[in-house]
């Protein structure tokens, strides 16, 4: 699409703002509502938390070993704890677990991943990107005004409310195009150059990312023997490859542009070689 000479350059940005504002509020108002609470739900809303925990540690002892420069130790801390747990993630979910994982896939973005960029990844933008340091009100008007938030505390609102038939209709056949639409749009979006000089980083961001970290959570719920959908889930959440949004805030903070480029484009195609393999030994 992207050598057709009709479609604007900039066409990615109009399919994501899509998915954003109609597509993945609208599956979040139809699978949020059938959540039955739970403990099992503890998962999806601990895990990603715990993953930015290690992954985000096995990167910075990893960059004060090697010695790699602060601009470099900035993009990993942002791009290897983040994953594309929404754009990517969701539809991967869906594919391999069917509809019923979705809400947990749900809650794991919503309350993880977006969370973890709107706190933690603004941090680390103000910390390594030079820019001023956010405020807790800022951060906080941005996670309140994030339009996939308002639709999951509208749906917790409305859980005892049944849908119109009409309305419902209308959801679930919009919540049907976010599949193709974002994938359209990471494809569209996907850049495949970097440097020599950032091989050796670009290769342990991507292992920790899409191996190491899930691997290390598979282990540990196998040991502690946790099982259940929810936990299924929610550890193939945790091998998505680096989120999508989080390369491009780096690339504007002018952290290793090519380098989170690359964890990006170079991470989603890996992935449809990792996924398969993480969901074999989750299931």
């Amino acid at each position: 699409m992207r050598r057709i000479p009709g479609f604007p350059v900039d066409t990615d940005r109009s399919l994501n703002l899509y998915v954003i504002y109609i597509a993945l509020p609208a599956l979040v108002l139809v699978q949020v509502p059938q959540l039955a609470l739970s403990s099992e739900l503890l998962a999806p809303l601990l895990m990603p938390w715990l993953v930015v925990v290690v992954s985000g540690s096995l990167v910075w002892l990893l960059c004060r070993m090697l010695g790699w420069s602060r601009e470099i130790t900035g993009a990993l801390l942002l791009m290897v704890p983040l994953g594309n747990t929404s754009f990517l993630g969701i539809p991967m979910v869906e594919m391999f677990f069917g509809s019923p994982g979705v809400k947990y896939a749900i809650l794991y973005d919503q309350f993880g991943s977006f969370l973890a960029l709107s706190t933690y990844g603004t941090f680390i933008l103000a910390l390594y990107g030079g820019g001023e340091k956010p405020s807790p009100a800022g951060i906080l008007r941005k996670i309140v005004f994030f339009p996939p938030f308002i639709a999951l505390v509208a749906a917790l609102a409305l859980r005892s409310f049944i849908f119109p038939a009409w309305l419902l209709s209308m959801l679930e056949m919009t919540a049907r195009s976010l599949v193709p639409v974002v994938l359209v749009a990471i494809g569209f979006q996907m850049r495949l150059r970097m440097p020599v000089s950032e091989l050796l980083p670009f290769t342990a961001g991507l292992a920790i990312r899409l191996l190491a970290v899930p691997l290390i959570f598979i282990l540990v719920c196998r040991l502690a023997g946790l099982t259940g959908p929810a936990i299924q889930v929610s550890l193939f959440e945790t091998a998505m490859p680096s989120m999508v949004t989080a390369g491009a805030l780096a690339s504007i903070a002018g952290l290793a542009p090519r380098l989170t480029s690359a964890l990006v484009g170079y991470g989603i195609l890996a992935s449809f070689v990792t996924l398969p393999f993480i969901f074999r030994l989750i299931t």
